[in-house]
């Protein structure tokens, strides 16, 4: 399965470029799936919903599916949170995975960087980051992709992966 991360400090601009890359390579008759790292904790069914009850009651995993979309909830219950290989294989074959997050594995990434931010730059230390794209014009030892330009970032992805269109 063909993967490609997007990472970046909070507030870079991650998961707009995402949003935008999802749409645009999708619009290219490409098929795209998501996989998001979250540093919190987070749910997907709510209080007093059936699927929650089920959770409560102690279940490993609760599956919910309706006529238009399905959720598998997982609770690691102390366990280790699972690898990025792990949860990739858990998805179903697409043309691309778009990773949102994982800023240490090893997968081909671009770094969003926004100036206002003060962080610096990774990819100046990391070698898994092929590109940026940034809000400023920024000499770095990669290509450098105005933030806002999706198709521009849209061929990079393409063309790294060896997509055929």
């Amino acid at each position: 399965m063909n993967v490609f991360g997007i990472i970046g400090w909070k507030n870079s601009g991650k998961t707009g470029l995402v949003e935008r890359l999802v749409s645009e390579l999708t619009r290219r008759g490409f098929s795209v799936s998501t996989l998001k790292h979250a540093h919190h904790s987070f749910d997907v069914d709510h209080h007093g919903k059936d699927s929650h009850r089920h959770r409560l009651a102690g279940a490993s995993q609760v599956l919910i599916s309706s006529a238009e979309r399905s959720a598998l909830m997982t609770e690691f219950r102390g366990s280790k949170e699972p690898s990025l290989q792990t949860l990739l294989s858990k998805m179903e074959p697409v043309d691309v995975v778009l990773i949102e997050g994982w800023k240490c594995d090893t997968h081909p990434k671009i770094e969003t960087w926004r100036s206002e931010n003060g962080n610096p730059v990774i990819a100046a230390n990391d070698n898994t980051i092929l590109a940026v794209a940034s809000d400023l014009k920024l000499e770095l030892d990669c290509p450098v992709f105005d933030l806002n330009d999706t198709n521009a970032v849209t061929n990079f992805v393409i063309d790294h992966l060896e997509l055929l269109e």
